[in-house]
């Protein structure tokens, strides 16, 4: 992954790991061939109109382990003084348990999803 995309942290904080999360990468582009790993998302509350909220695609063989400062929180605008506004609307726990369950059947670890 060499571009700016959009990603989901799916790990936890682990305290042996302060600096660093588990991220899925999203897509609005559909993947070719749709495999089993990929899966569209709608994201609610939707993202500001110059990102793809509906449809989105779940990547769950881009996973990646990644520094918090490489991350970045989406900018929805800027107050009247001029500071910048950020989307801080996580996703649903239904959601998250749905990113989870594509990144199993990636690692090969499709059974393993009931336990979700």
């Amino acid at each position: 992954m060499v571009k700016r995309r959009l990603v989901v942290v799916i790990s936890p904080r682990i305290k042996a790991r302060p600096g660093l999360c588990t991220v899925v990468a999203l897509s609005t582009t559909p993947p070719k061939p749709v495999m089993a790993y990929h899966a569209q998302l709608n994201i609610r509350p939707r993202l500001p109109d110059r990102l793809e909220s509906d449809g989105v695609w779940i990547k769950g063989d881009m996973v990646a382990a990644v520094g918090l400062q490489r991350l970045d929180f989406v900018i929805t605008g800027r107050t009247e003084g001029g500071a910048l506004l950020y989307h801080h609307d996580p996703l649903s726990a239904a959601q998250i348990q749905i990113v989870r369950a594509y990144v199993l059947h990636a690692l090969g670890l499709a059974p393993l999803t009931k336990h979700l």
